[in-house]
């Protein structure tokens, strides 16, 4: 067994997000020298569960084995059938696996990509269930840095305590820019309320949800409306703003289905 590939091969699983559990498996997996092998991993996200298949191929010119994608396959507990989804491996700009399980929750991620050509670039990456391209895969929709989504000043439209303090405020931003659903405190008529939030890239705004994580119908703050000139009445913003949600909001398709994407071919 190549000791050297074994370290870099324990690394890259350790840091795409499925810790040290596998560790053992893997070296026993290579002593084998099997011309391909796969390593199993479960992760249960709230009652999600995740089951990931990471799938690892002998080199045909050495001792070298490549960690070249994994699987999720994704149960909800309200559905019978799982969402499955395939994420290739790419040096540099790996998707995690809590990252992958954003994703397939129609969640937004921020990441630095590597293109065709070795630059590093940032990105939002958004999946698209409504859109499959020529190999059948769920779209992977990216917004880069010129398409001028900004984070910070789509939070800042918004009475978020945690703005207040450096520190809280760069871990608020940090956690969404993974992806993940974030607990927020809303300052609202002298009241503080506790609220989720995510990023939404495309309206360059960030989605709320309540208590009963139901989305709240109000992309715009009072802020954003002033800004816009907007001078219709809230009961006239309100119904606007209901009419438009369903568009807004990334579809999750009701019954899974099963397909694959290769977020390196979109780059």
């Amino acid at each position: 067994m190549n000791e050297k590939n074994f370290e870099y091969l324990r690394d890259q699983v350790k840091y795409t997000g499925f810790g040290d559990a596998l560790e053992t498996e893997l070296k026993e997996k290579m002593q084998k020298e099997e011309s391909n092998f796969t390593l199993n991993y479960t992760a249960k996200y709230g009652t999600d569960t995740a089951n990931a298949t990471l799938n690892f191929k002998k080199s045909d010119q050495s001792d070298m084995y490549f960690f070249n994608s994994y699987k999720v396959e994704l149960q909800k507990e309200n559905s019978k059938e799982a969402l499955e989804q395939t994420f290739y491996i790419n040096k540099g700009s790996n998707i995690t696996m809590k990252e992958a399980y954003n994703l397939m929750e129609g969640r937004s991620i921020n990441k630095d990509l590597i293109n065709k050509e070795g630059e590093q670039y940032n990105s939002w990456i958004q999946m698209d269930f409504k859109q499959t391209d020529t190999n059948g895969n769920f779209k992977l929709n990216q917004y880069h840095q010129n398409y001028g989504y900004d984070l910070e000043a789509a939070l800042s439209k918004h009475p978020i305590k945690e703005l207040e303090t450096p520190k809280y405020k760069e871990d608020l931003m940090n956690s969404i820019k993974k992806g993940n659903l974030q607990s927020a405190t809303f300052l609202i008529d002298g009241k503080e309320i506790k609220q989720h939030i995510d990023a939404s890239p495309q309206f360059k705004t960030i989605n709320i949800y309540d208590g009963n994580m139901q989305r709240i119908d109000n992309r715009h703050s009072k802020q954003e409306q002033q800004s816009e000139g907007e001078q219709t009445s809230e009961k006239q913003g309100s119904k606007k703003q209901n009419q438009t949600t369903d568009e807004d909001a990334p579809e999750v398709p009701k019954k899974a289905k099963k397909k694959t994407i290769n977020h390196s071919a979109s780059m």
